[in-house]
């Protein structure tokens, strides 16, 4: 393993879908599993040991969902990313994980070279939204319009579209040559515009309104 490896735990209750996903992450040369749960519970407690780079985290498990470790990963401080590999797409699944903490959200019909990119940009700490996620998530993040809501300005504009495309706030401030301090303000304006709390959030809002036009390839 060097210190390009990227280590993950595998957390699904099907023991097939593990087995498939190890075999999958086993045979690409930057990716290292450390282990496998087969519940949300589990997952904490595996996480919390192993402390992996990303934990790719199902939904709907018996004795323990998805979100409700996430939550707990989250509270808990864990530096682990998780990543959603789910069948579920529905505005009850997608919103509750993302709120919850997750970094990106993908369903498990993605190819392996978009999971492959999902998890390493994961482990970077950008946000991955799936297409089809993205478009069900806009209608869970719509706010009323309000006269106290204020359009983004061109570089938010600018700043979100950057983030969609999954881009890390230090090449964002390298694209637009402004400080990454910089970038992070103009996120927590558009956020305060947008009614979000997060990255992932914002894109699905941008999508929303029109703002990002349209998914992104």
């Amino acid at each position: 393993m060097t210190d390009l490896t990227i280590t993950l735990i595998l957390v699904d209750d099907h023991p097939v879908v593990r087995d498939g996903l190890r075999g999958m992450f086993d045979s690409a040369p930057d990716f290292r599993v450390l282990g496998e749960a087969s519940d949300g519970v589990e997952a904490v407690a595996l996480a919390e040991r192993l402390d992996p780079d990303v934990v790719l985290m199902d939904l709907r498990m018996p004795g323990g969902g998805g979100v409700e470790a996430i939550a707990e990963l989250t509270r808990r401080g864990a530096r682990s990313k998780v990543l959603v590999l789910t069948t579920y797409d529905t505005d009850s699944d997608t919103l509750p994980a993302i709120e919850a903490g997750a970094t990106g959200y993908l369903l498990k019909d993605a190819p392996r070279e978009e999971l492959f990119t999902a998890v390493r940009a994961a482990a970077e700490g950008r946000t991955v939204l799936s297409p089809a996620v993205a478009s069900r998530l806009v209608s869970r993040v719509r706010t009323p319009a309000t006269p106290a809501q204020s359009p983004l300005s061109a570089r938010e504009r600018e700043v979100l579209a950057l983030v969609a495309r999954g881009t890390a706030n230090r090449e964002i401030a390298r694209a637009l040559f402004i400080s990454e301090a910089t970038v992070k303000t103009h996120l927590t304006h558009l956020y305060a515009k947008l009614g979000v709390n997060d990255r992932a959030a914002a894109v699905a809002a941008g999508y929303d309104r029109g703002i990002l036009g349209g998914p992104t390839a």
